[in-house]
């Protein structure tokens, strides 16, 4: 190869979470998938059966196989999510290797640290000296006592173990992340890369393909829309606490919830403070329509409770004016700026919610040049070309690395 050539390089992308499996770390799993393949490399995704996907087929370039699994029970908690484990099926281990031993991968990309699927890849990756990423998507904390407890109990007693056993440099998102990381997994520098949400430019040039208003029957008036699956880190309570003081001072407004509901408290505070006639909750939603939400919206908003995720994220390259709860520095080495490139409040803050988003509809204009700000901001950021990038440099650099230990 010559100087400054890239290679081409095996790559295995796993994940428990996948598309049609809708939800960010799916998304960017799949995204970041494309992106390699579209760049040359060989590339095998591997996630957990889900629906009525196939089992293996080759779509944007790449091969995806969807190892059988079984599904988490559904107990009614608050908690109850939507996942499916693949070590509880029997060969599933076996099969899983010997995907990977046909493959020959020169490096792995596991996402998510406490999925099964990424410890199985990842034992096999440290048992053939393979370099590995392991991108942190959610963080393992809750508000509720009793939850955090049990989740600060299982990344001590079995996912930190795991991690220190299979040593992978992690890919962290954002700042939250990094402090999270380096309390609970004892991450630094030098096992960590900075490397912000990859969002899809490419998904909000396509034509719309709904009417939300009408198809909502929302009217004319101000439209609130609040996207991503409704889980105790994103519980909606501080918009909902919001509407009061919002519905006083625009009454015809709409809040329009699209995702699954995991977690049903906020329907209910709605209900104790009278404003549950102005929400309308959609469930979950094609990947394909999430731009004409954003359309139809006047302002998103749905990481207040402290975050900035790819829902959001997206909504800001939409050019709709999005209100998120992270801190200025909340994303290493890029800046950003509240009320220019960016809108912030503080999290679980409802005042705060309720004086942005009036500001926010009493000036159009002030609400469509920080609209605009945010678009340029994520476009030159968080581009999906941009990120993928990034991941490539160091899949290449550690994978040189790993040539002259052998």
């Amino acid at each position: 190869m010559a100087p400054g050539e890239s290679r081409t390089l095996r790559i295995a992308v796993v994940n428990n979470f996948f598309p049609p499996r809708v939800g960010g770390s799916a998304h960017m799993a799949a995204s970041l998938a494309e992106q390699y393949a579209a760049r040359g490399h060989e590339v095998l995704a591997i996630t957990a059966a889900y629906a009525d996907a196939p089992a293996d087929e080759t779509k944007d370039g790449y091969r995806v196989v969807r190892l059988p699994a079984v599904k988490m029970p559904q107990l009614g908690l608050s908690i109850d999510f939507d996942m499916s484990f693949a070590s509880l099926r029997p060969g599933n281990w076996r099969r899983l290797w010997k995907l990977l031993n046909e493959f020959k991968p020169d490096a792995i990309h596991l996402h998510g640290q406490f999925f099964d699927l990424s410890w199985l890849a990842g034992l096999y990756a440290r048992r053939h000296k393979l370099p590995m990423l392991l991108t942190i998507h959610t963080l393992l904390i809750s508000d509720n006592k009793l939850y955090g407890g049990v989740f600060r109990f299982l990344d001590t007693v079995l996912v930190n173990p795991i991690l220190r056993y299979l040593k992978p440099r992690y890919v962290i998102l954002d700042k939250l992340g990094v402090d999270y990381c380096v309390e609970r997994y004892g991450t630094s520098d030098a096992n960590s890369d900075y490397f912000p949400i990859a969002v899809d430019t490419g998904n909000f040039e396509k034509p719309l393909t709904l009417d939300v208003r009408a198809e909502h029957e929302l009217g004319d008036g101000p439209v609130i829309v609040s996207l991503g699956h409704v889980i105790p880190l994103r519980n909606r309570l501080p918009l909902v606490e919001a509407l009061p003081s919002i519905l006083d001072k625009h009454p015809d407004v709409k809040v329009v919830v699209v995702g699954r509901v995991y977690h049903d408290v906020f329907l209910k505070r709605a209900e104790e403070l009278g404003v549950a006639d102005a929400i309308i909750v959609t469930g979950a939603v094609p990947k394909a329509d999430v731009p004409a939400y954003f359309a139809a919206a006047d302002i998103v908003t749905h990481d207040l409770n402290g975050g900035c995720g790819t829902a959001s994220l997206e909504a800001m390259l939409s050019g709709t004016a999005t209100i998120a709860s992270v801190t200025e520095d909340n994303y290493p080495g890029i800046e950003l700026r509240n009320g220019e490139n960016i809108l912030l409040v503080r999290p679980d803050d409802s005042e705060a919610v309720a004086n942005t988003v009036i500001e926010l509809l009493d000036d159009p204009e002030k609400r469509a040049l920080v609209a605009q700000r945010e678009s340029a901001m994520v476009r030159a950021n968080f581009g999906l070309d941009v990120v993928a990038d990034e991941h490539l440099r160091t899949f290449e650099k550690l994978v040189t690395e790993a040539d002259v230990l052998r």
